[in-house]
């Protein structure tokens, strides 16, 4: 008698169109009870419409979803799927104005026996309590919006263990944290996963993978392609089998040849200060590929939004090709020849509710017909460049940019940046959250503009963003710490980062 233990989660034979569009293909996926299952595929593969199986959210045409053998509930039975599956989605689904308590037990609050009121401090206590069971060290009267991203990820999953369930999907939870907030999440679901909690975690980035996880599934155009231990997958064979492409798709290592001579400075900052960083000066050439990193508190962020105008400085001087540069103004930015691709997309790069070809042109509108009146015929022909320079993947410029997927919106937003024509470039954590084929593709459009004579600021913490850089500045507690030329090694250059060494160069 075969007594073998079934999955925790299986899904078998899933088909879903969304009218002509194949979503799903036959697919499936297996995660073992108390693992960490990740799955990838680029951008497109159909992860996002097998965790809405897999959560309930979305009926498959053909195919089956089981919880411990057993048949998953109906649809509509959304309080027995809560009990067995939570996913915590990249945008975090956390009420920005109520406190960490109140969303810990939003729809479910402690009342009073007799009045059935809320009880404000039964439900304090409770959510002490369970944030002390799982190891959450966050304030449970805390303002859930003034929470930093990795504190919101753990409080979502803390709600959700609160619900019964053991099964956790994760949707890119690295996508804003530094690589010390990422240490810390590892460490708390490998010690969930000693409790009993099982994650499927997906990912752009291959290295999490063989970091946090012991299984993955890999699916590419709509199909689930293989599911394999990670140990018995090799980096290039994940690539692979991700691409459909033997040998994979290497990024870029190196920039092209720059010419000899000294280019004139394009960015120049004077002693600059703000509340987030000190005293800073740099310069970066035209045609040149700079990389800033640093983790979260660095001041590296700041300081790239503060040449792009989002970020006011209190002190110092910005200087774009020999002019001054009034900061907190992306007007003024945009004006001296700065475009931007911002931190976050959802919020600081698009506007849902408009078309791609609407958002690439936001900023070049006034150049698009007479007395401010946009012709769609130049609109339009403005966004067919960008889909097609930079390979975004929609059906054509009126298609709305909620239903690309997150590597095409990002290139979206490096299109608009470049739809003014810069002659600086400001990309802060520019492949966060995409996939293999897009993060190669963005990266290659910053080695052209500089090859193209503009100055290029990267700023990241992902050691796969700076390999392209002509030198790398490290910030450590809003200073610049170090500087590394090409060629740097690893260890090296994440030591600075981390303020392990003095600094070099």
């Amino acid at each position: 008698m075969n007594t073998a233990r079934p999955p925790l989660v299986e899904a078998l034979g899933i088909t879903k169109r969304y009218g002509p569009t194949v979503a799903l293909l036959d697919a499936g996926i297996a995660v073992a009870g108390g693992e960490s299952h990740a799955l990838v595929g680029r951008n497109g593969a159909g992860k996002s419409t097998l965790v809405s199986v897999l959560t309930g959210l979305t009926r498959p045409e053909r195919g089956t979803v089981r919880y411990d053998g057993e048949p998953a509930p109906a649809v509509a039975d959304r309080a027995a799927w809560r009990h067995r599956v939570a996913c915590v989605y990249q945008r975090s689904t956390t009420i920005g104005e109520l406190s960490v308590a109140e969303n810990l037990f939003l729809g479910r609050q402690p009342v009073t026996p007799r009045a059935r009121v809320i009880s404000r401090r039964r439900m304090r206590r409770e959510a002490r309590a369970l944030l002390d069971e799982w190891g959450v060290p966050v304030d449970e009267t805390a303002r859930a919006g003034g929470l930093s991203v990795e504190e919101t990820k753990l409080v979502e999953i803390a709600r959700a263990l609160s619900l019964g369930t053991r099964f956790i999907v994760l949707d890119e939870p690295t996508a804003q944290l530094d690589s010390r907030a990422t240490g810390r999440l590892f460490a708390h679901m490998r010690r969930l996963q000693e409790a009993g909690v099982t994650f499927l975690y997906i990912s752009h980035h291959l290295r999490e993978v063989y970091e946090v996880c012991q299984a993955v599934t890999v699916l590419r155009d709509a199909r689930r392609i293989v599911t394999a231990p990670v140990g018995a997958m090799s980096p290039g064979k994940l690539i692979e089998a991700m691409t459909g492409e033997r040998g994979g798709l290497p990024v870029p290592h190196t920039a092209p040849p720059r010419p000899t001579q000294p280019a004139p400075a394009a960015v120049r900052l004077d002693h600059l200060s703000s509340p987030s960083f000190h005293d800073v000066s740099l310069t970066v050439g035209a045609g040149e590929v700079v990389g800033l990193a640093g983790l979260a508190g660095s001041g590296s962020h700041q300081l790239g939004a503060a040449v792009a105008g989002l970020h006011r400085t209190s002190g110092g001087r910005v200087w774009i090709f020999g002019r001054p540069l009034r900061t907190g103004s992306v007007p003024a930015a945009l004006a001296a020849g700065v475009g931007c691709l911002p931190r976050d997309r959802h919020h600081e790069g698009l506007v849902p509710q408009l078309s791609v070809a609407e958002n690439i042109t936001l900023p070049i509108g006034g150049r698009l017909g007479p007395l401010g009146l946009i012709r769609s015929g130049a609109r339009d022909a403005v966004a067919r460049r960008a889909i097609a320079g930079l390979g975004i993947g929609t059906r054509g410029p009126a298609q709305p940019i909620g239903a690309l997927s997150g590597g095409n919106q990002q290139k979206v937003v490096l299109a608009r940046a470049l739809a003014t024509d810069p002659r600086v470039l400001v990309l802060i954590d520019p492949t966060a959250g995409v996939d293999v084929r897009a993060e190669r593709t963005l990266l290659t459009a910053a080695l052209r503009a500089g090859a193209e004579g503009r100055a290029v600021l990267i700023v990241s913490d992902q050691l796969e963003d700076l390999r392209v850089c002509d030198r790398v500045l490290v910030m450590f507690n809003g200073f610049v710490s170090a500087e590394y030329p090409a060629g740097w090694r690893d260890g090296e250059l994440l030591a600075a980062v981390e303020g392990v060494t003095a600094g070099h160069g």
